[in-house]
């Protein structure tokens, strides 16, 4: 194992690898902690042994009224709630498998998914009924509709979003339940007022859990099949990495069908017997509520949220002195705010970096030994070298290659994709390795860095850019707030680079003086030929920018000429 001198301390380089399914860590928690809050939603809450109930009478309908068995999927399609932790947890109860659809799906989108995973039956919120209905009696037998408003307390004083407060959509509802009818669209309250028992719980560690789909920024999305050993794995090594227990309160406002929502908090919460405080939609100044009323100790968030969040005008009147660690990954910490962050929160942003194919994190910074900008050090019993993307050929510290991973949260391949499963690894010192598609480089100390995306390279009269790099270096600039960097094409150079940029509010600057900054700050090569203004840049549901859809746009312009 190739482990950093700066290795946690006190912390055991193997994880014994757990033995419980993820279903079993619920069972298990509640048993230990019936009456304790298992989840807080904007002043409701639900403990062990309501959750606990709740899993089990949807999980029985699953079974008894949709025709669910042992390793069927199902979609999960809808926001962070309540519904979508009994769901994730009723979805496994019922020995089936969870496939979680991002909630910004449109129609087409979803049914890709379905149809690609063989899902007959979906969980999801009705504000997405409409997306899923010209699927009912096609690609879809049931779908069991929740309204997510009907968990919250009778009164609240925290901002609720949007979706808890809008008009509730119609639904035919047949009263009978069989599967004789489908089919049919079933409200969630109906469902579990069914009050069926499950069969026996029968899933083994070794059984699939979960198949999260990739983003597909550069090509459709493939599903990543789990078992329930590889997810827990990550689970169980996170909680130990961050120093967390029962005690912890977790705020979840990541989204739960991304790897890093579902992982890093929903899922660990379970594992521990902690309280998890679950946002739906993202609020930077209901964040700072939460953390000062629920004395949050654990958050997980992307970069975006920590810009969000440290821009709240009226911050420093909120008591965050709760927060023992923050960590976080998908896009690095601008190195401004994480300064700004550690002197307003008193403690290090702890990044990390995954992929859907390791349903988590292979990388974490240690939390007392943070890097900036950096994805840490391999976690327990995982393997990490960085190679040639060519020959193979192991590189030395400080030398740019493609990142490559092994360990126990890889995943088994993807869902009916044999040639993908075999086009993604690749053996190196009779070790098997996740090829990851991403470039990096590791520095004296064992820690690894993120360069770029091996397919996003700009070359510009034979030099090779990297957008992320320049991407980092603009975010110097005091008027940038966000910046994607793509290839434009010139006649001359083959390719430019080019930046779209969103300003900060009230600033006021030039693409020339941009241009004239970067001259003073990067290799003539690397600064920006063309900067574009643009009021924001898109992003998928984990945060992450969707630089290929700029990349296309520019690809359409015409050719520059030099």
């Amino acid at each position: 194992m190739n482990y950093s001198p700066y290795w946690p301390d006190s912390l055991a380089h193997h994880l014994p690898l757990p033995q419980p399914s993820l279903y079993e860590n619920l069972e298990t928690s509640a048993g230990r902690y019936p009456r304790k809050t298992a989840l807080h939603y904007y002043g409701g809450a639900l403990s062990y042994a309501q959750l606990r109930q709740e899993v089990e009478a949807l999980a029985g309908f699953l079974q008894r009224q949709c025709g669910i068995a042992r390793g069927d999927r199902v979609a999960l399609y809808m926001q962070n709630s309540p519904q979508y932790v009994i769901g994730y947890y009723a979805i496994l109860r019922a020995n089936a498998v969870v496939v979680p659809v991002n909630p910004m799906n449109n129609t087409a989108e979803l049914r890709h998914i379905i149809e690609d995973c063989g899902a007959k039956v979906a969980l999801l919120g009705d504000e997405l009924y409409e997306n899923a209905r010209p699927l009912l009696g096609d690609a879809i037998s049931h779908v069991i509709v929740a309204r997510y408003a009907d968990y919250l307390s009778d009164s609240t004083n925290l901002p609720l979003p949007a979706v808890l407060t809008e008009a509730v959509p119609e639904l035919d509802v047949h009263p009978e339940f069989s599967v004789a009818i489908a089919p049919r669209a079933v409200r969630w309250r109906a469902a579990l007022a069914a009050a069926q028992q499950p069969s026996p719980y029968v899933a083994s560690p070794e059984d699939l859990a979960v198949i999260p789909y990739t983003s597909g920024t550069t090509a459709a999305p493939k599903g990543c099949m789990h078992t329930h050993r590889s997810a827990n794995h990550v689970v169980a090594g996170s909680a130990q990495w961050c120093g967390l227990s029962q005690d912890s309160v977790i705020l979840c406002s990541m989204p739960m069908f991304h790897v890093s929502g579902m992982q890093h908090t929903m899922n660990l919460a379970l594992f521990l017997g902690a309280a998890m405080v679950v946002m739906t939609r993202w609020d930077s100044h209901c964040a700072a509520q939460l953390i000062e009323r629920y004395r949050i100790s654990y958050w997980s968030a992307i970069s975006t949220m920590m810009i969000d969040f440290m821009s709240v005008p009226d911050l420093d009147r909120f008591d965050l002195s709760s927060i023992e660690i923050v960590g976080g990954g998908g896009a690095a910490m601008p190195r401004a705010l994480a300064q700004r962050m550690a002197a307003r929160l008193a403690v290090p942003y702890v990044e990390g970096y995954g992929l859907s194919e390791t349903i988590g994190a292979t990388h974490l910074n240690p939390p007392q030994r943070c890097k900036q900008q950096c994805l840490g050090i391999p976690i327990q019993d995982t393997e990490s070298i960085v190679v040639d993307p060519t020959t193979f050929e192991v590189l030395d510290p400080g030398v740019t290659g493609e990142i490559l991973v092994g360990g126990p949260q890889v995943f088994t391949g993807y869902w009916g994709r044999p040639e993908a499963t075999r086009d993604a690894f690749v053996e190196v010192a009779g070790i098997r390795y996740l090829r990851t598609g991403d470039l990096g480089y590791i520095d004296e100390d064992g820690y690894f860095f993120f360069v770029d995306r091996l397919k996003r390279m700009i070359n510009v009269s034979g030099y090779k850019v990297w957008p992320a790099e320049v991407e980092t270096l603009l975010f110097g600039h005091p008027a940038i707030q966000d910046a994607c960097v793509v290839a434009a094409r010139d006649a001359r150079k083959g390719e430019i680079v080019k930046a779209f940029v969103v300003l900060r509010a009230g600033a006021d600057v030039s693409a020339k003086q941009i241009i004239e900054w970067a001259h003073e700050h990067m290799a003539s090569y690397k600064v920006p030929q063309i900067v574009e203004f643009v009021l924001g840049l898109p992003r998928t549901g984990s945060g992450k920018v969707q630089w290929r859809l700029l990349q296309d746009r520019e690809n359409s312009s015409p050719l520059l000429a030099s």
